[in-house]
């Protein structure tokens, strides 16, 4: 069975107090407070265990130190390694809240603004704290004991655990925070809810607490029992147990974007007539679907098909999909041309398409043969994370934020090589005259999306310059280059 290629996240979070403030690493004098209304940067905590098994925990903070209690309850975030006083245990509430417990001197953390101690001997409310996860919200969702992916099964109007690989548009899941709770939220906008029916609209029965576990997670119902896969196709619903087992624990592990290739024979590159990648179906299915995974050194891509093969340079300038690892034949080079885009092999070819559509890097430049229209089959939905926090409509214009800890949801729309992008309320992106990236336009407008790097993606404009988010946090179309402030994971 061939795995996915990614690992599970490491689980970064955000804590907040009784007083709706999250856990604040200053990068001065190492101190913590509880002070920030809202989740950037200074607010996210990395959870690591010394091993699976193990319930103590450490929490790192964004400077790579890690938080801790002496014996009088003193806290700080100095330390640079897993010392004692930085061991806590996690004693989960029945509402999805956290008490954290020093492990060497069982008192408990709590507290609000400056005043943050680890002295209390009992668990009051100052002492609990709401976990807001700050990973970006899309994934895959892997049963730990099933090994098996969720996905959406629309005919049955349910999530289904039952793929071998998280394949094409329906293994994306959504986790959308929501009053403190997760609602899982399917690829056609859908809320889970716990009988294991699928609503358009979110209540009570959709909302569910994290809870962790050996580094795995558990979602907690309103009713206090856990979601598990039943049945034979694992349909995700709440079971019995009002503990959490192993049937209840899932891992979310990175979405990579999945991709649709097009001649310019009209016809889709595909591995369905073995094992040459060739442009030569007229309809789009798995065998005409790839995922594209970007090496984190070399920012090369490689392509991976449904069967968990990936694309290979071979003698005479063929491609095909034999590789069972990665190495120097399977990386690409990607070219981007706007609606085209165009590959380059590890011979310094350009990959043409051929009279019997086969694709072939034997071409010394980027002509019209060797361009391809790329499109993305798995983000119907759209949330966007900067390097300052995620894309989100102003309050009170129609231009976007690109610094706001909460998050919207856009939907994008393929069009020939481009994208349009649209708002809750229907409207479309556009770019100003005066350069800013406004949300209410009446016709749509493309902009062009780049794979740059892993995980992050560059997104042009119809006047060629890059989307960024500039130093007073408003998202502008005028990026001359794609440097940090115009990187976006998505």
């Amino acid at each position: 069975m061939p795995s996915n290629g990614s690992k599970a996240l490491k689980l970064q979070f955000g804590l907040i107090n009784h007083k709706n403030r999250y856990l604040t690493a200053e990068a001065f004098g190492f101190k913590v407070n509880a002070s920030a209304p809202s989740l950037k940067k200074k607010q996210i905590w990395t959870l690591e265990q010394e091993d699976q098994d193990c319930q103590v925990v450490f929490l790192r903070s964004h400077l790579g130190r890690y938080l801790a209690s002496d014996k009088d309850g003193k806290v700080s975030c100095e330390a640079e390694t897993k010392e004692n006083d930085c061991r806590f245990l996690i004693v989960a509430q029945s509402d999805g809240r956290w008490a954290l417990q020093s492990e060497p001197y069982l008192r408990f953390f709590g507290g609000s603004a400056d005043y943050l101690s680890c002295f209390a001997q009992t668990i009051g409310e100052t002492e609990l704290w709401a976990v807001h996860l700050a990973l970006h919200p899309q994934a895959s969702l892997l049963s730990v004991a099933r090994k098996r992916y969720a996905h959406l099964a629309a005919t049955e109007g349910e999530i289904a655990v039952d793929s071998n690989i998280p394949w094409g548009v329906d293994a994306l899941l959504t986790l959308v925070f929501m009053d403190g709770k997760y609602c899982l939220k399917t690829s056609d906008s859908r809320f889970l809810s716990n009988d294991g029916k699928l609503s358009s609209e979110s209540g009570r029965g959709t909302g569910y607490t994290l809870e962790l576990k050996s580094g795995k997670l558990a979602f907690k119902d309103c009713e206090g029992k856990y979601l598990t896969p039943m049945g034979p196709t694992g349909t995700l619903r709440s079971g019995r147990c009002s503990k959490p087992g192993k049937d209840e624990l899932f891992d979310l592990e990175e979405s990579h974007p999945q991709v649709v290739f097009q001649s310019t024979n009209n016809r889709f590159v595909s591995i369905r007539q073995g094992v040459s990648v060739s442009a030569n179906q007229d309809d789009e299915t798995d065998m005409e679907t790839f995922q594209m995974e970007i090496d984190k050194d070399s920012k090369k891509c490689m392509f991976r098909t449904n069967e968990g093969n990936y694309w290979t340079l071979v003698s005479h300038g063929g491609i095909q999909s034999t590789a069972t690892e990665v190495g120097a034949n399977t990386m690409f080079d990607i070219v981007w041309l706007g609606r085209r885009v165009a590959l380059q092999a590890n011979n310094g070819k350009y990959v043409c398409t051929k009279k019997n559509g086969q694709l072939s890097a034997v071409s010394d430049s980027a002509g019209e043969d060797e361009q391809l229209i790329l499109k993305l089959i798995n983000r119907p939905i759209l949330i966007l994370r900067g390097e300052n926090g995620y894309v989100c409509h102003h309050k009170n214009s129609n231009t976007l934020d690109a610094n706001r800890s909460v998050y919207d949801i856009f939907t994008l729309h393929f069009n020939d090589g481009a994208y349009h992008i649209k708002g809750a309320c229907g409207k479309f992106w556009y770019v100003s005259n005066s350069g800013l990236v406004c949300s209410d336009g009446d016709t749509p407008e493309d902009f062009y999306f780049e794979f740059l790097e892993h995980g992050r993606i560059a997104i042009r404009g119809k006047n060629e310059k890059y989307l960024r988010g500039d130093q007073g946090g408003i998202l502008k179309g005028d990026g001359e280059i794609a440097d940090s402030s115009s990187l976006w994971e998505y």
